[in-house]
């Protein structure tokens, strides 16, 4: 090998190394596609058939392991069909419990869409959900309509799973619910926009019929005594 073969070598893998470290310094940039500690029981897998609750139905909604203490000011968010909206009766009512005290949202204001626009607008870069995916997860090609409000009355999301029941007054309901919040960085400050929801998954779908209700419940079943067992050992 030549001296200036040699050097031909050494210069394209400098070239290469270059190339390498700019992509590996795009993609750190880039960050994570989307922030998510939130979850959701029931629900369903990504690829696999949602869960299927009656109206109402009750969630639990807490932080998964490894996440921070807490994340704050949770809001609600709501999608379902163009059909579910129309056979709407009466108002969505989400309903929880604080501190031994009932409370409630109702739903009036619903948005609807139907371009492929990334929503609900308070939400980051890399926690909002795009019009095409929710389609997707509700199998349908209708406009959507959406919700986005909040709820748990001040209540902080936290690793403790908090029910709530959402009641959708509809003859034909299909309805995509997920949990949107705030997660404080490492110096404690809270963010403008929304940064933490539950994976794109396909939680918590509302249908008339009773699909899979046993095994929800012995899910829900599971899942509080779960929750209450944790509380009797931090109390």
């Amino acid at each position: 090998m030549t001296t200036s073969h040699f050097k031909e070598i050494i210069m394209r893998n400098i070239k290469l190394t270059s190339i390498c470290v700019a992509l590996v310094a795009l993609v750190m940039m880039a960050g994570p596609a989307f922030a998510a500690s939130i979850r959701i029981e029931p629900h369903g897998s990504y690829y696999g058939e949602p869960i299927m609750l009656t109206s109402p139905a009750t969630f639990y909604v807490n932080l998964t392991e490894g996440a921070q203490e807490e994340t704050m000011y949770p809001h609600i968010f709501l999608a379902m069909t163009e059909t579910s909206y129309n056979s709407l009766t009466g108002n969505v009512v989400v309903n929880w419990t604080n501190e031994g005290t009932p409370d409630s949202i109702t739903i009036t204001a619903w948005n609807m869409e139907t371009t492929n626009v990334k929503i609900p607008p308070e939400a980051d870069s890399g926690t909002f959900f795009n019009v095409a995916t929710l389609q997707s997860h509700l199998v349908t090609s209708e406009p959507i309509y959406w919700a986005f409000e909040p709820f748990l009355d001040g209540m902080n999301i936290t690793q403790t799973p908090t029910p709530f029941t959402i009641t959708v007054p509809a003859t034909d309901p299909r309805v995509a619910v997920y949990v949107l919040g705030k997660e404080p960085n490492n110096q404690g400050e809270i963010p403008d926009l929304f940064n933490n929801r539950n994976p794109p998954t396909q939680p918590g779908f509302v249908v008339p019929e009773p699909i899979t209700i046993a095994a929800t419940t012995m899910s829900l079943v599971a899942l509080a005594s779960y929750a209450i067992v944790k509380r009797k050992r931090q109390n």
